[in-house]
């Protein structure tokens, strides 16, 4: 298949140490490997380093939209409530369209493994036909929030426009309605 028929999923770390290079960033690695369990068709990954801070984490995400032309992106880190946690607020310069729907069940159902889901931050939103998704730092609260709100991903990427996805049934029952 050519490669301007497949999706193009960005990750993008935010994070000081790792872009520096003082850290390994196993929080991409992260959603990397659970993108590749999840879905059946094949995709083409876009991943980025930046640091802390909103002028560093919008310009990479408008980059990514534009240049790179992404279908969808993961943040991962900066949704704490630190003073160099700005992933939200960088996010919603970038974004045309909130869908705070996301945010919304990730820390309900980070809540069900640890009282400080209430610290997260996380949203998500469109820029044109791309949809963006802020995920914790930590891998395992990774996983727990991709199972939740991916399901509704494939659809939302129907609706805005993007490139197809086809899910793995048997890690991901993504919901699209009967034509």
């Amino acid at each position: 298949m050519p490669d301007n028929l497949l999706a193009r999923i960005g990750v993008l770390t935010i994070s000081d140490r790792a872009s520096r290079g003082e850290y390994e960033d196993i929080s991409g690695k992260a959603i990397n490997d659970f993108i590749g369990r999840a879905l059946r068709s094949n995709w083409v990954a876009v991943v980025r380093i930046v640091a802390d801070g909103t002028d560093s984490v919008a310009q990479a995400l408008i980059d990514m939209v534009e240049r790179e032309d992404c279908d969808l992106i993961f943040t991962t880190g900066g949704t704490g409530p630190a003073p160099r946690d700005l992933t939200p607020e960088a996010t919603r310069m970038v974004i045309t369209r909130e869908l705070e729907g996301f945010g919304e069940l990730m820390r309900r159902i980070s809540l069900e493994q640890v009282p400080t889901a209430i610290l997260s931050r996380q949203t998500a939103g469109t820029r044109g036909k791309c949809l963006i998704v802020n995920l914790p730092g930590r891998p395992s609260a990774i996983d727990i929030c991709l199972n939740a709100v991916f399901p509704a991903i494939p659809y939302c990427l129907d609706l805005i426009g993007a490139r197809r996805i086809e899910v793995n049934p048997d890690v991901c029952a993504a919901f699209r309605p009967a034509p």
